[in-house]
């Protein structure tokens, strides 16, 4: 298990689409992933739950994957929220 925390770059005005990518790119992973902020801990996989996390400007999260390619997940998820366009 290899987990990384990180400070979310996302513009204020941001609607759903960095959401779907970030889903999308987890998706691309054997790994389980999570995106954690505060006691909410969701699976990056599922839409609905990272919609449901309210990924805002400068809010800090932990990014987890488990599995074959978990350093790769991690990697590219913290590389995708501290650039957020």
């Amino acid at each position: 298990m290899v987990s990384e925390t990180v400070c979310v770059n996302l513009a204020a005005d941001a609607e759903a689409r960095p959401v779907a990518v970030l889903v999308q790119k987890a998706s691309q992973y054997e790994s389980r992933v999570f995106i954690q902020s505060g006691d909410k801990k969701i699976n990056a996989k599922s839409i609905m739950g990272m919609m449901s996390l309210g990924l805002a400007q400068d809010v800090e999260v932990t990014v987890t994957a488990d599995g074959t390619d978990e350093q790769n997940a991690v990697d590219d998820i913290v590389a995708y929220l501290k650039n957020v366009e």
